[in-house]
């Protein structure tokens, strides 16, 4: 029922919002993984963004994707909880807990094929602007280096609907999707990597600053 219900909410809610109302422009969606398993590395400025990513695979792909996602917040109450962990998917994580290994609700889920996305910022930043890169995907990645990293850049989301506000504001949003990287045997260049890349889809974009 579940599963029902979460292809109806994205047929019937997400995909009209980001389509007609934000008129989403995607890039590079041939890069994206049509298998498990995976990671996607995105940055973050909205809650838009784990919605916008989820809407770019097909529906019968949606109960394989596995946002990871911040326990405090989305667990803080029942009903949240529950359209967060069902319709959503979420793996929550709790954020300076002393687990022997945080990593390992997210572990699983890549040995069960499925498709984690991932926001290597960590909390949503100021809308379009960039903030440094935690090392958690690379530990991830080190983890099962056999899984490819998939870097999107997202731009105009965090205007659509920034940090704090409830307000959805109609701006055109891109999604530009990048080739796959891997686990280089190191986290510095690995990181590294990933930066570039990520630079790299942004200049695509030839987006001009905000204002």
């Amino acid at each position: 029922m579940t599963r029902v219900l979460q292809v109806l909410f994205f047929v019937l809610v997400v995909r009209p919002v980001l389509l007609v109302i934000l008129g989403m422009n995607v890039r590079g969606r041939e890069h994206l993984p049509e298998k498990g398993p995976a990671i996607i590395a995105a940055n973050h400025n909205s809650h838009l963004d784990t919605l916008t990513l989820m809407a770019l695979f097909p529906l019968k792909d949606l109960h394989r994707l596995r946002p990871a996602a911040a326990a405090d917040y989305f667990l803080s109450n029942k009903w949240l909880a529950w359209f967060a962990t069902n319709i959503i998917g979420i793996i929550p994580l709790t954020r300076g807990g002393v687990r022997k290994n945080p990593l390992a609700d997210l572990e699983a889920a890549l040995d069960r094929d499925e498709i984690l996305i991932l926001f290597p910022e960590g909390s949503r930043g100021e809308p379009e602007q960039r903030a440094e890169f935690k090392r958690g995907v690379a530990y991830l990645a080190k983890a099962r280096p056999q899984v490819p990293v998939y870097p999107v850049f997202m731009h105009g989301l965090g205007k659509a609907l920034p940090r704090g506000s409830l307000v959805l504001v109609p701006f055109n949003c891109d999604v530009i999707a990048g080739a796959a990287i891997r686990w280089t045997g190191d986290t510095g260049p690995f990181m590294e990597e990933l930066e570039i890349n990520m630079n790299a889809l942004a200049a695509q974009g030839q987006f001009q600053p905000w204002e």
